[in-house]
């Protein structure tokens, strides 16, 4: 379960407006080193458009030149008649071939620019702290991917070449129209005013709802992907009926969200259509009067060329509108992913790096290729590097540590574990036994004391050098889609086959793999469902034998498998352990009889430690904790 996210919802702030910073910045992203490609689409659009404006005006001149003299039994030479047909058809066949082309550069474009986009945001995904997934939803993480990222592509790919055009016409018909009638031109600019104060009202409204729709999507995906990882508790607890309550009240507030934000949408672009329309027959009323009554040098032909242009005016102006849902709603999706790309990536101050080395005349040579000793090395004051073996000794000094300024979850803990000893955490739930593995690994950091690894302060690691230096082996298997030697190789990749059979012999894995229907080969997807628990978690203790660590976690490995699996799973981890520093988190007290040092966590505070015997003897917690759980067993 997510921290922080309880039942699929998603605490959002205000609502989201689309900011002109965010406008600024999603330009930038799109425009950025493409220039010179978009510098071609606008000359491509432009063409386009001057193309469909000289269409209307030559109306006019096959009216008045060609149709009219015609019908007044003038002698007009045809010929002069196709060639004027001919020039037009030339023309608009330009014009058509540059509409496919910026159509077919922005299709191709939009999906670089997305893959891009979704590049960045995977890239950044990895830098973030375990804190970020704690307390996000899974499910609203993945809508950046999928939801939000396409109305970025539908805005790329339509929306933006769509206004462009629709920007480039109305500047060109305008021109046009105060060419052909300034009279009538005033006429149309009044109109247009009027839709766009009309559009302005309308667009406000659908963007308000487009951004809550885009946020209530994000909280619907969030709680079908919870859900889904939870089915089987769902059904064990018959919480089917509650659940899907909880599904519809989520889908109506999505569908209320949408339903308003498309009902916005959809009733603009008949207003403005219906306005057009009213326009053009007022134009045409206008236009004949003026014509008949000589008010201006307007012609037959002017006035039907005129009304196209208007046509070709008002028209532009609604796709324009209708755009503007499109604009509103790819902002609200880009706001969402510039938030996840803002966020603060894991901070890592170490400036210690462990590395492998051999020993060559008593002198330590790094060398990439070894496989043994772990080892560590820093710079001194004097400016020199200084090589030492790492042995896994990790010292905790008055650790404290919160997840938030609010409350402290441990306090003033402090343990020593030796090189190749084991450390074992046993208390009730929430007690902070977890928390205390998270810190050693840095997967958070501490808020007060120290915590050395070798003696060096962790906070001065790196933190991939510190966790390429501890294994961790997890209650909750995670499997890769991948053959099983794919995934034991996961925790050494450039390792050879033999390594990989030799860590699977190690962890007790090596014969059940050789069972299954291809062996290393067989190929595994949906976390490993296809196996047990038991060989998911043998497979799990594999991956981090290769790896070879000299210090490991293990967090209630074997506490969701029966008796006799466990057995065979501690044998693995029994080999695995050897010669390590060890932590063992577990439920069962049996499994941690034999560990060097016990600690008993009550409320974030050890208040027992020492060996099993030792803490049956001092009769307190453990002594309760012990015979409890061994008359239960």
């Amino acid at each position: 379960m997510n921290r922080g996210f309880s039942g699929g919802r998603r605490v959002y702030g205000p609502k989201q407006k689309a900011d002109p910073e965010t406008l600024k910045r999603l330009f930038s992203f799109i425009f950025g080193d493409k220039k010179l490609i978009f510098s071609m689409i606008i000359v491509f659009i432009v063409i386009s458009s001057v193309t469909g404006v000289l269409g209307s005006l030559f109306l006019k001149i096959l009216v008045d030149s060609y149709i009219e003299p015609i019908l007044k039994g003038d002698m007009i030479g045809f010929s002069k008649l196709i060639r004027a047909l001919s020039t037009m058809a030339v023309i608009y066949l330009i014009g058509v071939i540059s509409t496919y082309t910026f159509n077919r550069i922005m299709v191709v474009l939009s999906q670089k620019i997305i893959k891009n986009l979704r590049d960045s945001m995977f890239k950044h995904m990895q830098t973030l702290s375990i804190r970020y997934f704690d307390t996000n939803s899974h499910g609203d993480i993945m809508s950046y991917y999928t939801n939000d990222t396409d109305t970025l592509r539908q805005l790329i790919s339509q929306s933006i070449p769509q206004m462009f055009s629709s920007f480039i016409t109305v500047v060109a018909v305008a021109v046009a129209m105060v060419y052909t009638s300034w009279e009538l031109s005033i006429f149309v600019f009044i109109s247009v005013s009027i839709m766009i104060f009309v559009t302005k009202k309308i667009a406000g409204k659908s963007g308000s709802y487009f951004g809550k729709q885009q946020q209530s999507i994000g909280q619907l995906n969030g709680f079908i992907e919870e859900m889904i990882n939870g089915q089987k508790v769902v059904k064990i607890f018959c919480r089917e009926t509650q659940t899907k309550s909880e599904f519809n009240e989520k889908n109506d507030i999505l569908c209320h969200h949408s339903t308003k934000a498309n009902t916005y949408a959809n009733i603009l672009m008949p207003i403005m259509a219906n306005l057009g329309t009213l326009q053009y027959v007022m134009l045409a009323i206008v236009g004949a009067i003026f014509a008949i009554n000589k008010v201006s040098s307007l012609t037959l032909g002017g006035i039907i060329a005129f009304l196209q242009l208007s046509r070709s005016f008002t028209m532009p102006l609604n796709q324009l509108s209708q755009q503007l849902n499109a604009v509103v709603m790819a902002l609200a999706g880009a706001k969402r992913i510039f938030n996840l790309l803002d966020e603060k990536s894991e901070e890592d101050n170490g400036y210690v790096s462990l590395v492998n080395v051999n020993i060559n005349d008593g002198v330590f040579e790094e060398n990439e290729n070894y496989t043994g000793t772990w080892a560590w090395k820093h710079p001194h004051k004097d400016g020199t590097i200084t090589y030492t073996e790492l042995k896994g000794e990790i010292c905790f000094y008055n650790v404290d540590f919160s997840y938030n300024s609010e409350k402290i979850i441990l306090h003033d803990i402090s343990l020593i574990a030796e090189p190749g000893h084991k450390i074992a955490f046993v208390g009730s739930t929430g007690a902070g036994k977890t928390t205390i593995t998270n810190l050693i690994n840095r997967f958070y950091d501490i808020a007060d004391g120290k915590i050395r690894y070798d003696g060096i302060n962790i906070n001065k690691i790196k933190k991939a050098d510190l966790r390429h230096s501890l294994g961790i082996v997890l209650q909750d298997t995670n499997l890769f889609t991948g053959t099983v030697k794919e995934n034991i190789k996961y925790g050494k990749l450039d390792a050879t086959d033999e390594e990989v059979v030799e860590a699977a012999k190690l962890s007790n894995a090596h014969e059940f793999i050789l069972r299954l229907p291809e062996g290393y080969e067989t190929l595994i997807t949906a976390n490993g469902n296809s196996l047990s628990q038991g060989q998911r978690q043998l497979i799990s203790i594999a991956r981090d034998a290769i790896a070879n660590p000299p210090a490991m976690i293990l967090d209630e490995a074997t506490s969701s498998i029966d008796t006799r699996t466990e057995a065979i799973v501690q044998k693995g981890m029994d080999q695995l352990m050897k010669g390590r520093t060890v932590f063992v988190i577990a439920h069962r007290l049996s499994t941690v009889k034999n560990s060097d040092k016990i600690m008993v966590l009550e409320a974030g505070k050890i208040i027992e430690s020492g060996n099993h015997q030792q803490l049956i003897n001092l009769k307190g917690k453990y002594y309760e904790l012990y015979t409890g759980a061994f008359h239960m067993e």
